[in-house]
């Protein structure tokens, strides 16, 4: 058995200090921060240079750890790591490489094409399902030839599932689209051998089925999944925000846009344990990335997720621009759970 450990709020280490077993055993890691630690060059390695927000670090890595040792790949630009049952991946599109052209903006064409790699790897490597993706875009709220950056991103995300036929088989992933302030579009993405089993939220409307009010092309993800590597079952749950149906609530009340994503989680996770086999999820299970639009609400943010959550709980609070202009703070969550022998 090659199950994966999730670790999440660990300052960088010095990857030299770490013994050489449990350098092999890395799958990769997400660097949130700023840092200039000496990765090993096997390693897939997402930077997401956005500000740490509250007593935390300069940089904090989110780790992905193997029970075995791991290969290394690079393929098409996108460098990977595997086990016998997960593939770690961090690819980068700087859409200032593409040129515009009729009916695909540089975002769109950038987008399409790093899903496109993505999907060519896994079925390459027959790790062929998707199981969550970490988008991050900069000026993600930023008009160019009449639409929003981020609604381009949708397209070419989407033009990319349709291409891979993945649509036609209704398999999509958890995910999560913010913005950065400069840099390429990046994005670090899981995969597996076994399908996930994607979860939907009942207080809300599924975001592929959005109207067209929030553009040309749908948002292509579940709002949460299920994914189970040999003894263990992982929840997975996207991006998540004050949106009820497909409105934006809480429109400029920050406490009110925070306690509306928690119950939003909470709803989430009752979907989720309707079709968990290992023990219920629950709102201390999870690790937690939060993410800001200004930084200056950071303490009356904490301050519900400690009254929500509990003064325990584990979250990384960044500063970053969310896929809605009218939306202050979204959070994301993983857990993991042991199945025993199954």
């Amino acid at each position: 058995m090659s199950s994966i450990l999730f670790v999440s709020q660990l300052p960088l280490p010095q990857l030299a200090d770490l013994p050489s077993e449990r350098r092999a055993s890395l799958l990769g890691l997400a660097c949130i921060g700023h840092s200039s630690e000496p990765w090993l060059n096997e390693l897939p390695v997402q930077t997401i240079a956005v500000p740490l927000l509250g007593d935390a670090p300069p940089a904090i890595g989110e780790f992905w750890t193997s029970a075995g040792a791991c290969r290394s790949g690079m393929a098409d630009g996108i460098r990977f790591r595997v086990n016998d049952n997960v593939l770690f991946g961090v690819v980068e599109a700087d859409d200032a490489d593409y040129p515009a052209q009729a009916g695909a903006s540089p975002v769109q064409s950038a987008a399409e094409d790093a899903f496109r790699r993505i999907f060519a790897l896994l079925d390459k490597e027959g790790y062929a399902h998707l199981w969550r993706t970490w988008n991050y875009l900069p000026e993600i709220n930023a008009v160019r030839d009449g639409l929003e950056r981020y609604r381009q991103f949708n397209i070419g995300r989407h033009d990319a599932f349709v291409a891979s036929g993945r649509l036609a088989r209704a398999e999509v992933p958890a995910a999560c689209v913010l913005g950065t302030r400069t840099g390429p579009l990046t994005i670090a993405f899981i995969a597996g051998r076994q399908a996930p089993i994607p979860i939907e939220n009942p207080r809300q409307v599924s975001a592929y089925r959005y109207p067209r009010e929030y553009g040309p092309r749908s948002p292509t993800f579940a709002r949460a999944v299920l994914a189970r590597p040999p003894g263990q079952e992982l929840l997975f749950v996207s991006g998540t925000a004050s949106i009820v149906g497909h409105r934006t609530v809480h429109v400029d009340d920050i406490v009110g846009q925070t306690g509306e994503t928690i119950a939003n989680i909470s709803a989430v996770l009752a979907e989720a344990n309707r079709q968990a086999l290992s023990a219920p999820f629950t709102l201390a299970d999870l690790h937690y990335r939060a993410y800001l639009r200004r930084a200056e609400d950071f303490a009356e943010v904490a301050a519900v997720l400690a009254a929500s959550l509990g003064p325990d709980a584990r979250i990384i609070t960044v500063q970053a621009d969310i896929c809605r202009a009218d939306l202050l703070v979204e959070i994301e969550a993983i857990a993991s759970h042991s199945m025993g022998s199954c």
